[in-house]
């Protein structure tokens, strides 16, 4: 089933985000490469594709796992959370509809 990754940022996460992006991207492909991850991005903190130093104020992930608590772990185990990044992380059951 897919399921939706709905994760809230603390305040001035910019600096924690970038010390381990590497490592979270890293996590993303591993999905992407088995063919599970449906879309991945940031949220942004003002209008702007590049919002530069006003960083990011959470992130959405849509991925394929066997159940929830699969989901759960694999969010709890994401390097924004050791890092600090992440206040919350939501993890919600997804259907996709279109495209």
């Amino acid at each position: 089933m897919l399921y939706a990754f709905i994760s809230q940022d603390v305040d001035n996460s910019l600096e924690k985000r970038l010390s381990v992006r590497d490592k979270h991207i890293e996590r993303l492909q591993d999905l992407k490469s088995q063919g599970r991850l449906i879309l991945a991005g940031p949220h942004p903190a003002i209008d702007s594709n590049d919002p530069g130093t006003a960083g990011f104020t959470g992130s959405l992930i849509v991925a394929e796992f066997p159940s929830q608590e699969e989901a759960q772990a694999w969010a709890e185990a994401d390097p924004y959370v050791s890092a600090g990044v992440y206040e919350k992380i939501t993890v919600k059951p997804f259907k996709k509809v279109l495209p």
